[in-house]
């Protein structure tokens, strides 16, 4: 498998994790084995387990549609620069003129969507080993806490963007 497929397998990942996070435990350990051919060896049930890989995997899946959503806003209105926000050229990137603020902008909502890649595939290997801390016999600990922490991340980007709406 290609570098470039990995990249994507894992950012699908990453979005599938949300709807997964309200599926049957043996869909969330036979999802990463057909997309990404990583095994999760199944740990001895819990409840306790499986609630907590809903909610925390829930929230981090919540977190990676909210990313792919930036991403795909960024990209539209940099391509579209002139037709979205073409009342201040003097203040904007690239600008006076219509020609560079539209270069300018449109390059950058381009030129990042690599970048918006790296993170949704870092955000679905994330994902892999929260399955596998939560859910597995053989993962770590630390995507627990840490899930916590990057849904809290994710809470306060959404609050911070929709202010700035």
């Amino acid at each position: 498998m290609s570098w470039f497929r990995a990249l994507l397998r894992y950012a699908a990942y990453a979005l599938w994790a949300l709807p997964l996070a309200v599926r049957r435990i043996p869909t969330r350990l036979r999802v990463p084995r057909r997309l990404l051919g990583e095994s999760v060896l199944p740990h001895k049930f819990s409840v306790t387990r499986s609630v907590s890989h809903s909610v925390l995997s829930g929230a981090v899946g919540l977190t990676a549609w909210f990313l792919a959503f930036l991403a795909i806003v960024a990209a539209f209105r940099g391509v579209l620069f002139p037709v979205v926000a073409s009342d201040n050229l003097e203040g904007s990137w690239g600008g006076p003129s219509s020609a560079g603020a539209w270069a300018v902008h449109a390059a950058l909502g381009v030129g990042l969507l690599p970048v918006w890649l790296l993170v949704l595939a870092g955000l679905g290997a994330f994902q892999l080993r929260l399955t596998r801390g939560l859910l597995g016999r053989n993962g770590p600990w630390w995507p627990a806490p840490a899930a916590v922490v990057l849904a809290a991340g994710g809470a306060r980007l959404f609050v911070a963007w929709l202010r700035q709406v």
